[in-house]
């Protein structure tokens, strides 16, 4: 598939089947996130895979996964990132490209995704026994989509056009 034609394709799944994420799939999504760029090569993330029922229902305490079968909780590395020149780390940034490059290959193999930010840190690290060092960021929702994407012309009315979000050289 085009690479335009995948981004295109890509939305936030609501709605998931029962059915189970197939191993294969789930190695070509986790390598996907492991091959994304970072900042100075640090790879500052850890990536929790939850799919069994007593896990999920653990993110239930704090987050709707919406019945997706597979949910990663995608962790920063404070301790592992590198430093931009005005002191920001950048492992925030380097978790979002890699939850990015997941939810492409997820579309990619069929499967739909929700990138979660709507969670409370302080219950995922509980309940999963998260190490101090690392940040739980975002949740990431996997499965086979159970409702239909709107059209492009829908999703197209709600999104800003070009010249609403790029300026040419300077402000």
């Amino acid at each position: 598939m085009a690479f335009h034609d995948l981004i295109a394709r890509r939305y936030s799944v609501r709605a998931y089947t029962t059915q189970p994420i197939e191993p294969e799939k789930l190695a070509l999504i986790l390598e996907a996130g492991r091959l994304a760029p970072t900042a100075a090569n640090r790879r500052p993330f850890k990536f929790v895979v939850v799919q069994s029922e007593e896990g999920l229902s653990r993110i239930k305490k704090t987050a709707n996964a919406f019945g997706a079968p597979l949910v990663l909780i995608c962790c920063g590395d404070r301790e592992a990132a590198g430093p931009r020149k005005d002191g920001m780390s950048y492992y925030q940034v380097d978790n979002s490209i890699a939850v990015d490059h997941m939810m492409l290959q997820a579309t990619d193999l069929g499967l739909g995704s929700l990138w979660i930010g709507w969670f409370d840190p302080a219950i995922i690290r509980e309940e999963f026994h998260i190490p101090e060092h690392l940040d739980p960021i975002s949740l990431l929702a996997i499965g086979y989509a159970a409702d239909q994407p709107q059209s492009e012309e829908e999703r197209e009315t709600r999104r800003k056009k070009a010249g609403e979000i790029f300026v040419n050289e300077s402000f």
